[in-house]
C-alpha cells in the first residue's frame, strides 16, 4: 500500500518557533502560500488528524476529496511548555532537564514521550486496517505524529528525530503491513 505523509502547513505558532501541540491554531497566511504552491501526490483518501493545522492543508491539498479525522494522530501535548518556545524556557530548570534527557523526560503537566509515539503507531494502525481497500491513504498529520510511526516502521531503521520534516512536507512510502520503505521525499 502506498503511503503518503503531509506535515500541516505552517501556523503562527511554527512561524514564532513556539511548542505547539494541543493549541488549535490555524495555517497562517505564509503556510496557505507555501500549501498552495506546492504540488503534492494524488491518493486514494486522505487522513487527518482532527486539528484545524491539518484539516486546514489537507483540504489545501485535496480540495475535492472527502478529509476523513481520527483521534490519536493529533500532536504531543507539551504541557507546561506549550506555547512557548526556547527564548522563553531556556532558564526554566525543567525545560534544561528535558533538553539534557534528549527529549525523553515527560513534558511537565503533558504527554510522555512513550505515551505519545504509542497513542500515534496504533491510530496508523487502525486507519490503515479500516482503509486497506485502498491502495494510496494519505496522512495529513504533524511533525511528532510522523516521526513516531516512521520510527517504529521505516527501514532502514532510524531514530524519532531522524525523521523530521519541516512545514509541507513528508513522504511518499510503500507499506507491506510490517516495515516502511521511503520511495520519495517531499
Amino acid at each position: 500500500m502506498k503511503i503518503i505523509f503531509i506535515r500541516h502547513g505552517k501556523t503562527v505558532g511554527n512561524l514564532e518557533k513556539r511548542y505547539i501541540g494541543r493549541t488549535d491554531e490555524s495555517l497562517s497566511q505564509i503556510g496557505i502560500n507555501e500549501i498552495s504552491k506546492h504540488s503534492f501526490p494524488d491518493c486514494d483518501i486522505v487522513i487527518s488528524s482532527f486539528m484545524k493545522r491539518c484539516i486546514e492543508t489537507a483540504t489545501l491539498i485535496y480540495p475535492d476529496k472527502q478529509v476523513i479525522t481520527i483521534n490519536g494522530l493529533e500532536e504531543c501535548d507539551f504541557g507546561d511548555f506549550e506555547g512557548k518556545n526556547y527564548n522563553e524556557l531556556c532558564n526554566n530548570p525543567d525545560y534544561i532537564s528535558w533538553l539534557e534527557s534528549g527529549g525523553l523526560l515527560p513534558f511537565p503537566n503533558g504527554e510522555n514521550t512513550q505515551d505519545f509515539k504509542k497513542r500515534c503507531v496504533e491510530a496508523f494502525e487502525n486507519a490503515v486496517r479500516s482503509y486497506s481497500d485502498y491502495d494510496s491513504i494519505c496522512f495529513v498529520v504533524h511533525g511528532g505524529t510522523i516521526m513516531s510511526v516512521m520510527e517504529k516502521y521505516a527501514v532502514p531503521k532510524g531514530n524519532y528525530y531522524d525523521f523530521q520534516v519541516k512545514n509541507g512536507q513528508g513522504y511518499i512510502t510503500e507499506f507491506d503491513g510490517e516495515k516502511i520503505k521511503v520511495l520519495e521525499n517531499i
